[in-house]
């Protein structure tokens, strides 16, 4: 597991506390990726989001869905970001949320290569848990140099 998450951290600029990618349950290159987001009431959002009712934060599953895009991309283009590339989050379009996520529940995030044009992706992506679909989104991504 420890290798496979060195290998997360390869393939994104992100560091703990903001990576939420814990591991990669199959990939097809260009195509797409299904990863596991694990989350735990320790986090520190839950605190505030919501006391007594703790939910995890929407804008955070789009992020964790925007990560699982961009390791899907930096390996499709065999790029890293300390090769000098930089995957950044360039815009999303019809995010639904369906459902909540609380503390311990384990999130698997998909998400499908839809088109690449000059650098920016499109992805159209789904969270879920427990193969109940919590959120669904298009996610642009661009490569640039760091």
């Amino acid at each position: 597991m420890l290798e496979q998450f060195n290998e997360i951290k390869n393939f994104l600029p992100h560091r703990e506390p903001f990576l939420f990618i814990d591991e990669i349950v199959d990939i097809e290159i260009g195509k797409k990726i299904h990863c596991i987001l694990k989350n735990s009431p320790e986090e520190d959002f839950y605190r505030g989001h919501f006391p007594n009712n703790p939910i995890f934060p929407g804008v955070l599953i789009v992020e964790a869905l925007a990560q699982a895009s961009g390791i899907l991309g930096f390996k499709t283009m065999n790029k890293t970001p300390e090769q000098g590339s930089i995957y950044v989050f360039a815009g999303i379009d019809k995010a639904r949320f369906k459902s909540r996520i609380g503390p311990n529940d384990k999130v698997h995030l998909f998400s499908k290569v839809v088109s690449e044009k000059k650098g920016i992706w499109k992805f159209d992506t789904e969270a879920k848990v427990d193969e109940k679909i919590v959120c669904t989104a298009s996610i642009l991504c661009a490569d640039r140099k760091a």
